[in-house]
């Protein structure tokens, strides 16, 4: 098979009507920061409250992520992806007319739930369904790689809109990409290549036997700190930066560039977290499939803690901020299409997506505490040199219990006890 016949037999229809729904659902969220500042100074609210709305949305994200997921296996996935997309919309309109930060709060729910329907849990299952096993962690990296996508240019569009009309428009447009995502839906129509024991059984018996097994638990606990680790970074590197970083210099190449303060470089160093990380999506799907994937998570997890530790033990330099970006954006998501391949090869397709969106809980758990514990400890010491440590300890633990996973399937495991 050459290269180009290999790359045409991932472009199924399913990935890329996949691919188009989660890279717009992540281009909304990927942009909720840019909206802290104009919703603050509106209200007059303190920081903290529409960061609380953003923390809430991550946790609604995690808990809706596995009902999605149950809802597809059980009702069909588009309809599932229909019902998120309409909960999305509606979340996002009804916040265009909140003026309370408890009602910001309550409908950031909605729009938590809204992503748990058009994104990893439900979108994940499907591709990983409608692809064959070889092209299984290749089809799941390019679908998780559209997500970063959706990172890099929803926040540049959500700026651009900003400049010209009030932000609860920019809601009522973003409100209007999502429910315009549908029209790809008639494009998803995945096989389902499950053996005629995965058919047959009860969703209850699936989970019964995953809870019970410790593979299952571990992969639930290691998955936690990549939910930290990003979310502590996306809600606070850019402050981090502008306090911490040496001041640019004038007269060399990133002023040249135009980045002249420290503000515009912690900025410039997500967008480059999220380009770096669609090359280490992919790499981690081409690795998937010559490689174990739990000594591949233990791989990531490592480099992660080896980044963290260096970059804040050395002075903090524009150059150490760019370098960093690349290092961590190449390690940003890659856990993803693995962490899903692997719940679907020791588990099986059945309720891969039920299964994968219950690990995706503890996701959104660390998400929840990177983002809240961030502030928090900002707040109490100053700085943010303990909730780094945190982020270091949290993933050289989750590199420790990937190494006992039992990298098989649940059924062989069964039939050879």
């Amino acid at each position: 098979m050459t290269a180009e016949t290999r790359a045409t037999s991932h472009l199924t229809p399913v990935l890329v009507s996949g691919c188009v729904i989660i890279l717009l659902s992540f281009a909304v969220r990927a942009s909720f920061g840019l909206f802290q500042i104009p919703i603050s100074e509106e209200f007059g609210w303190p920081r903290a409250e529409f960061s609380l709305a953003i923390a809430i949305q991550n946790l609604a994200w995690g808990i809706g992520q596995p009902i999605f997921a149950a809802f597809a296996e059980k009702i069909g996935d588009r309809r599932a992806i229909i019902l998120g997309a309409i909960t999305y919309a509606a979340g996002l309109v009804l916040s265009a007319y909140a003026v309370t930060p408890g009602a910001h709060h309550f409908l950031e729910i909605l729009v938590g739930f809204g992503i748990a329907g058009t994104s990893f849990g439900v979108i994940l299952a499907v591709v990983g369904r409608a692809a064959s096993d070889e092209n299984r962690p290749m089809a799941l990296a390019i679908a998780t790689a559209a997500g970063s996508a959706g990172q890099v240019v929803g926040p540049p569009f959500a700026e651009a809109m900003l400049t010209i009309m009030p932000w609860q428009s920019v809601f009522i447009v973003f409100a209007a990409i999502m429910l315009a995502s549908l029209l790809v839906l008639p494009m998803m129509r995945a096989p389902e290549p499950a053996s005629k024991t995965e058919i047959e059984e009860s969703m209850a018996r699936i989970l019964g036997t995953a809870f019970k097994d410790p593979t299952y638990t571990l992969i639930f606990l290691g998955f936690f700190s990549c939910g930290y680790q990003l979310a502590f970074l996306t809600a606070h590197f850019p402050a981090f930066v502008e306090e911490v970083c040496a001041p640019i210099q004038a007269g060399g190449a990133l002023h040249s560039l135009g980045i002249t303060t420290t503000s515009a470089l912690g900025a410039i160093a997500l967008a480059l977290i999220g380009l770096a990380n669609i090359a280490g999506t992919l790499l981690a799907g081409w690795a998937g499939k010559r490689w174990p994937k739990k000594y591949l998570l233990a791989g990531i997890y490592t480099a992660r803690t080896i980044a963290a530790s260096v970059f804040i033990l050395l002075p903090m330099t524009p150059a150490t901020v760019l370098i960093f970006s690349l290092v961590m954006g190449m390690l940003w998501l890659a856990t993803v299409p693995l962490t899903a391949a692997l719940v679907g090869y020791v588990y099986g397709l059945r309720y891969m997506g039920t299964l994968y969106g219950i690990v995706f809980l503890s996701h959104q758990l660390g998400s929840f505490a990177g983002v809240w514990l961030g502030g928090r400890l900002y707040d109490v010491y100053g700085s943010y040199d303990a909730v780094w440590w945190v982020g270091v300890a949290v993933g050289a633990f989750s590199a420790v219990v990937h190494l006992p996973i039992r990298e098989r399937p649940i059924a062989a495991r069964a039939a050879a006890a």
